[in-house]
């Protein structure tokens, strides 16, 4: 006896997947960008910022135009160091005094709405002076021997020289600065070149005493810098600075321009770099 075969018992159908909602382009580039946003927040608040140098101040060390990376982490971190000066951090923490001869970046006295950058020369409890241009520093004269001239050359539009008597003319025609240049060494062997070419008023002052978590700065170019020899109520100097006011160490240079460059011509972007100085530490 033959076996009927029985056509099979037909399948329940599958029920359809739940499909998952695609999120819009705008939400996704939303996203991206808020978590972008985020980091470069975290990144230049807490490890490294960009500062760009404007003056001429800590010439021969920085020139206008380079551009360098300061780290936040160097002295600890309070409202001054976040960005536009953020109320997030109460007081100061993790802080740390900076050594002397350090780049420092800080915010100003007394608005304390601009980035200077200056070297620290004196730190808690130190005696400074400075008498015809000589740095005493606890009683003691800090080593200054005399080097070979600082020439810089006049290469951006409306660049001038200060002091104007500093201005020569080379022999291909070009016009270009010459200031009296000198090494200073500090008693932790730190060494650094300073300019000092005119006896400007602030090159003989009073003795200074720094006080508890207070810093003296200043500039490398002796002739040319507001510093801490100058006051903040009489000179529109900055007086001596708060440690809480710093910003960070300077760290390294991460671009030069001479200014030459034009946004709207990116050739000259390369043409006008000072490639030298990229990469150059403190």
């Amino acid at each position: 006896m033959s076996e009927i075969e029985s056509d099979p018992a037909p399948l329940a159908p599958t029920p359809p997947r739940a499909t998952k909602k695609k999120r819009s382009e705008w939400a996704d580039l939303s996203l991206f960008l808020l978590k972008l946003g985020a980091f470069v927040f975290v990144f230049r608040s807490f490890v490294f910022a960009p500062f760009s140098i404007p003056t001429e101040s800590m010439v021969p060390k920085l020139l206008v135009g380079d551009y360098l990376f300061v780290s936040k982490w160097a002295y600890g971190y309070s409202r001054n160091s976040l960005p536009l000066r953020m109320p997030l951090i109460p007081g100061r923490i993790f802080g740390s005094t900076p050594e002397r001869g350090d780049v420092a970046v800080f915010k100003a006295p007394p608005t304390l709405q601009e980035d200077w950058v200056k070297r620290v020369i004196g730190i808690s409890g130190d005696r400074i002076q400075v008498r015809a241009g000589q740095l005493i520093l606890n009683g003691v004269p800090v080593p200054k021997k005399r080097i070979d001239d600082f020439i810089l050359p006049l290469t951006a539009p409306g660049q001038s020289c200060f002091p104007s008597q500093a201005t020569e003319t080379a022999s291909d025609g070009s016009r270009r600065c010459r200031f009296a240049r000198y090494v200073e060494t500090l008693p932790n062997g730190k060494s650094y070149e300073v300019l000092d070419t005119l006896g400007i008023d602030k090159d003989t002052t009073e003795e200074f005493i720094v006080p508890k978590d207070h810093l003296f700065m200043m500039g490398d170019n002796r002739d040319n810098s507001k510093d801490s020899r100058f006051s903040v109520d009489f000179d529109g100097g900055i007086g001596i600075v708060p440690e809480e006011n710093l910003v960070g160490r300077a760290s390294r240079i991460v671009f030069s321009t001479n200014g030459t460059a034009s946004w709207i011509k990116p050739w000259t972007w390369f043409s006008a770099a000072r490639y030298d100085r990229i990469g150059t530490g403190f």
